[in-house]
């Protein structure tokens, strides 16, 4: 009895510390984004002396932060749509063909070594790849940002296909349909849960990642994305620890809301997949 109370004791004290890991970061972002840079000065740890707003004025009063807004969008979006409509295909097709070629079986493996390799080892040669394709440009990063997805939807993919009986296909076959019209009437509509749960996951990294913007889009101000330009903000005097929190506050609404209302579907397919798979 008394080993079983301790047990509990020590997930508690896990659990209590990996929520204080979580929160306080989140605590020291939004006290500080509502703090005048003396109180911050004074103690980050403190709570605003007053509702102090003005960081918040002064940054959505600044046009190049709109550009960076709408920018992130742009991005989030076309990496989303393209992850939803070619993930999916590729996934089908290396899911079946793989049990039936030994090429496939290889190529499949062969992504998944893309999971494996350190992104320090890729980032000489995609800068030089982009450059020398000039896609050094948001178009280019949600391009580079798809095919960087390849790897990992494969793997959730295939994975996930492998609860789904290939006796639909073959009836689907016997009554004159296509391996296309299979695929868009019977197969897509049962990789839903999986495939929102990709898009969702590779929203949220597009949205927050900070290392293929900063080496494919910081040569101009014009390509920036919200990272990219906290990164890059800084008044006259020097770093306004306040302005920057704003803008970290204002930046992280719109993926918390999308987290918020999608987040039953990241259980769902991570749990079907896991059961199926």
């Amino acid at each position: 009895m008394k080993k079983k109370t301790l047990s509990r004791l020590l997930v508690y004290l896990c659990l209590i510390l990996g929520l204080l890991l979580i929160l306080l970061p989140l605590y020291i972002t939004v006290c500080t984004a509502f703090k005048r840079t003396s109180d911050s000065l004074r103690n980050y740890l403190s709570l605003p002396t007053d509702l102090y707003i003005d960081n918040f004025k002064y940054i959505v009063t600044k046009p190049d932060y709109w550009q960076a807004f709408g920018n992130t969008v742009l991005i989030t979006a076309v990496v989303c749509l393209g992850d939803a409509l070619l993930m999916p295909m590729l996934g089908y097709a290396v899911g079946r063909r793989m049990e039936e070629s030994k090429g496939w079986f290889r190529f499949y493996f062969y992504l998944l070594l893309g999971i494996f390799i350190p992104f320090q080892v890729k980032m000489v040669p995609i800068v030089q790849m982009m450059s020398a394709l000039r896609m050094l440009n948001p178009f280019g990063l949600s391009v580079l940002c798809i095919g960087s997805t390849t790897c990992e939807a494969t793997f959730l993919y295939t994975g996930y296909l492998k609860g789904i009986p290939r006796e639909l296909e073959n009836a689907a076959s016997i009554d004159g349909a296509s391996t296309w019209t299979a695929y868009k009437s019977i197969i897509y509509p049962l990789m839903r849960p999986i495939i929102a749960t990709s898009v969702i996951k590779d929203g949220l990294w597009t949205w927050n990642d900070f290392t293929l913007p900063l080496i494919t889009l910081n040569r101009s101000p014009k390509y920036w994305t919200l990272v990219l330009y906290q990164y890059n903000f800084q008044t006259e005097a020097g770093v306004d620890y306040g302005l920057v929190f704003a803008c970290l506050c204002l930046s992280m609404i719109p993926i918390l809301v999308f987290y918020l209302c999608l987040q039953k579907q990241i259980i769902s397919g991570l749990t079907a997949g896991a059961v199926k798979g």
